[in-house]
C-alpha cells in the first residue's frame, strides 16, 4: 500500500477541559503528542508557559505494586491457563475508567506484605537451620555453651583437622603444660572436635602450641545452655516459624481469585500513565494548555468531529521536506501487506516521503518461501496453526502479523509442496513399498522436483532473483524520476538493464535457442557498457573519471554476480529439507523391511517419522525465514531501500492484561 500522509497538529483548550480532551485524543487513537517547538520553549524561560506536569512517575509506581501483586500471586496460587486463548475484552469506558483501582492498590500492599513476611521467615529458617548445622558436632558436650572456664581454668572449644592423630596434639600440649586436658566431643570427615581445659596461666602456651596443629576456636557468642538444648530450641522455633509461614502462604494463595481484579487495575493505571506522558509534552498558562503533534491525514475528519466539542482552537499543516527525519512514519497495508510489517519492524520502518516496501516485498517473500519449504504436510500444519491461533486467541498488531504471515506462507509452502510431490518428504511413497514391497508406483506426481531436477530448480532460482532485483531497481528509477534526477536513473539502471538486455540477446543464439545472429546482442552489450562508464564518471573529473569507472565496473560484476548467487540458497533449502525428509523416512521403515510389517515396526515407524520430521519442519520453519529474510533486506531493499523512520506512537489505549473491544 503506502506510507500514510501526516500533518502536524497544533492545539490549544482551556485548562478545564485539559484531562477530558486528553482522553477524548485516546480513544481516538490517532495523534501522537510530541515536544513543543523552540519558540514556544523560549517563552518558558521568560515565564509567560510552564510545561506541564503529568505525575509519571507516581503512577508507574502504582503499577509496579499492582503488577509485583499480580506476579506474587502466579508464585504462590497459580492458575491454569488455555494454551491458547485471547485476552479478556473490555469497553474503553470501563479501562479509561478509575474505579476500583485504589482498593487494588490495597490489596496489592497487603499481598505484598505477606511475601515480606514470608521472606523474613525464609532467612530466620535459615538462620536456624545453619545454627543447628553448627551445634550438632557438640550435641554431646555437657557443658553450657556460655562456659568460658572458672577462677582459675579456662576453657576453649575448637576443631583440628581429622588429618592430624589427636595423639600428637595430646603429647604436644602435655609437654607445653601438664595440667592441659584435650577431651574429644566428635569427628567427622574433616575435623576432630575438641574441648580443652587449662590454667588460666598456661592459656598463651597452650594456644601457641595448638597453632601449630591448625588449631581453629569455636565461638558460642550470645548462646546459653548446652547443646543439645539449643537445638531443641530451634528445631521447636523452625515448627512454630514453618506454621506461621503456612498460615501467611496460604493468605496469600487465597487471595487468588482477586488476579483478575488486579490486572484490570494495573492496566486501567497504564492507560492513565499513557495520558501523564502525553501531559509531560504539553505547554500551558494559568488558564490555556498547548499541544503539537502528528496525525494521520486521513483521520483529520475524525479529529474534526472530537474537537468541535471543546472550546479550543487549531490547525495542521502539511511537513516541510526538512521535517521529513521528524515525521513518524505510519504503514497503511492490506490484509496480505499487513502480514509484511513484522519483517519490516525487523529491519527498519522506511523513512517519511519514501517508498512503503511492504507492497513490492509481500509476493516475492511468500513465493521464496514456498520454495524453500515446499511441502504440501509442513504447508497444511502451517495453515492450520495460523486458522487456530486467529480464531482462539484474536491477534492483533504484530501476533496478527505474524499468524497471517504463517497463513500466507504455509500456502505458498502446501502449493510448491504440490509441484513437487513432497509431502512429509516421500511418506507416501515410503509407506506403500513398506506394506507392499513388490508395488510399482513411484510416487506422487510433480512439476519439478529438487532431488532429480537440481540444475532446473538452480537456474529457476537465480532467474527469480534477476526478476526480484529489478523489481528493485525499477523502483529506485521511479523514485529518481519523481524526485527530479532523470539522468540518475538512466546513468544507474539504465545501463544494467541495456547490459541484461544485450546478454539474453547473445547468449539466446549460443544456446540454440534462438534463430538471429549474437551481432545484435553484442552491440547492445557495449552500449549499455559505454553507458555504465559514461555514467560512472559524469560527477568525477580529470582522472577521477577513470578511477570512478573501474571502480563501479568492479562493483557491479562482483556485486550482480554475488547477488545472484545468493538466489541458490533458495534451492539448496528446497533440496536440504526434502532430503532430510527422505532420510528419516527410510530410517523410519528399515525395521518393517527387515522383520515385516506388525505393530511393533509401525510403531517404531510412527516415533521415528514424528520425532523426525518435527526436527525437519522446526528446522525448516526458522531457517527458511532467516534465509528469505536475508533476500528481501539485503539484496532487494539494497536497490531502493531507504530506512529510518521513526514508528507512529500515537496516544491511545494500551494494555498488557486485557484488551479494549473493537468499535
Amino acid at each position: 500500500m503506502a506510507i500514510l500522509k501526516m500533518k502536524r497538529l497544533r492545539l490549544m483548550v482551556v485548562r478545564s477541559r485539559k484531562e477530558e480532551l486528553l482522553r477524548e485524543l485516546q480513544r481516538l487513537g490517532c495523534v501522537e503528542l510530541s515536544e513543543i517547538g523552540q519558540e514556544l520553549q523560549e517563552t518558558e524561560a521568560q515565564g509567560l508557559v510552564r510545561r506541564e506536569s503529568g505525575s509519571v512517575m507516581a503512577l508507574k509506581g502504582r503499577q509496579n505494586t499492582l503488577d509485583h501483586a499480580v506476579a506474587l500471586l502466579d508464585k504462590y496460587a497459580p492458575a491454569k491457563s488455555k494454551l491458547l486463548s485471547a485476552k479478556p475484552e473490555f469497553d474503553e469506558e470501563e479501562l479509561l475508567s478509575d474505579t476500583g483501582v485504589e482498593d487494588a492498590l490495597k490489596l496489592a500492599e497487603a499481598i505484598t506484605a505477606a511475601d515480606e513476611r514470608v521472606r523474613r521467615i525464609g532467612a530466620e529458617e535459615s538462620r536456624l537451620q545453619n545454627l543447628i548445622e553448627s551445634l550438632t558436632p557438640w550435641k554431646d558436650l555437657d557443658l553450657p555453651l556460655e562456659t568460658e572456664g572458672t577462677e582459675r581454668a579456662s576453657v576453649l572449644t575448637g576443631s583440628i583437622s581429622s588429618r592430624i592423630p589427636l595423639t600428637e596434639v595430646t603429647n604436644a600440649l602435655a609437654e607445653a603444660a601438664e595440667e592441659a586436658e584435650l577431651f574429644p566431643i566428635a569427628q567427622d570427615k574433616s575435623a576432630h572436635y575438641v574441648l580443652l581445659v587449662c590454667m588460666k596461666e598456661s592459656l598463651t602456651a597452650v594456644q601457641e602450641c595448638l597453632r601449630g596443629f591448625g588449631f581453629t576456636a569455636t565461638a558460642f557468642t550470645g548462646m546459653t545452655g548446652t547443646p543439645r538444648e539449643g537445638i531443641a530450641q530451634a528445631q521447636e522455633s523452625l515448627g512454630t516459624l514453618a506454621e506461621e509461614k503456612a498460615a501467611w502462604t496460604a493468605d496469600i494463595a487465597g487471595r487468588g481469585g482477586t488476579r483478575d481484579e488486579l490486572k484490570l487495575a494495573s492496566d486501567r493505571v497504564g492507560v492513565q500513565i499513557a495520558a501523564a506522558e502525553a501531559e509531560d509534552r504539553m505547554f500551558g498558562t494559568e488558564t490555556t494548555v498547548v499541544l503539537e503533534g502528528w496525525m494521520p491525514e486521513e483521520k483529520e475528519a475524525a479529529l474534526e468531529q472530537v474537537l468541535e466539542r471543546f472550546d479550543c482552537a487549531w490547525e495542521t499543516s502539511e511537513p516541510d521536506k526538512d521535517e521529513y527525519d521528524k515525521v513518524p512514519v505510519q504503514l497503511k497495508n492490506n490484509a496480505l501487506t499487513n502480514s509484511l510489517n513484522m519483517v519490516t519492524n525487523m529491519y527498519s520502518l522506511p523513512a517519511y516521503g519514501t517508498v512503503d516496501p511492504n507492497p513490492l516485498m509481500a509476493p516475492f517473500f511468500i513465493l521464496f518461501y514456498g520454495l524453500m519449504m515446499a511441502d504440501m504436510g509442513y504447508g497444511a500444519l502451517m495453515v492450520i496453526a495460523a486458522i487456530v491461533a486467529m480464531k482462539k486467541i484474536k491477534p492483533r498488531d504484530g501476533t496478527l502479523a505474524f499468524c497471517q504471515l504463517l497463513l500466507y506462507a504455509g500456502i505458498s509452502t502446501f502449493i510448491m509442496g504440490a509441484l513437487t510431490g513432497g509431502l512429509f518428504g516421500d511418506a507416501p511413497y515410503r509407506i506403500v513399498h513398506m506394506f507392499n514391497p513388490k508395488s510399482t508406483w513411484e510416487g506422487l506426481p510433480y512439476l519439478f522436483n529438487p532431488i532429480y531436477n537440481s540444475e532446473m530448480v538452480l537456474y529457476g532460482a537465480m532467474v527469480l532473483g534477476v526478476i526480484h532485483l529489478n523489481v528493485g531497481m525499477i523502483v529506485s528509477a521511479v523514485e529518481k524520476v519523481r524526485a527530479g534526477n532523470p539522468l540518475d536513473a538512466v546513468f544507474e539502471e539504465g545501463p544494467l538493464w541495456v547490459i541484461l538486455l544485450g546478454g539474453i540477446l547473445f547468449a539466446l543464439p549460443k544456446l540454440g535457442i534462438a534463430p538471429f545472429p549474437t551481432t545484435p546482442g553484442l552491440v547492445i552489450l557495449i552500449i549499455g557498457a559505454v553507458m555504465l562508464i559514461f555514467g560512472a564518471g559524469r560527477h568525477s573529473k580529470g582522472f577521477g573519471k577513470v578511477t570512478a569507472a573501474i571502480g563501479l565496473i568492479y562493483n557491479t560484476l562482483t556485486g550482480w554476480f554475488g547477488d545472484i548467487l545468493s538466489y541458490s540458497r533458495i534451492m539448496a533449502l528446497m533440496l536440504a529439507g526434502g532430503v532430510v525428509g527422505q532420510v528419516f523416512n527410510t530410517i523410519a521403515a528399515m525395521p518393517a523391511e527387515g522383520m515385516g510389517v506388525n505393530l511393533f515396526t509401525i510403531l517404531i515407524f510412527i516415533l521415528i517419522f514424528l520425532v523426525g520430521h518435527a526436527m525437519n519442519f522446526a528446522l525448516n520453519l526458522l531457517g527458511c525465514f532467516v534465509h528469505d529474510l536475508r533476500l528481501q533486506c539485503l539484496e532487494f531493499f539494497g536497490k531502493f531501500y531507504q530506512d529510518g523512520g521513526r514508528p507512529f506512537q500515537p496516544l491511545k489505549i494500551k494494555t498488557k492484561y486485557v484488551r479494549a473491544k473493537e468499535n
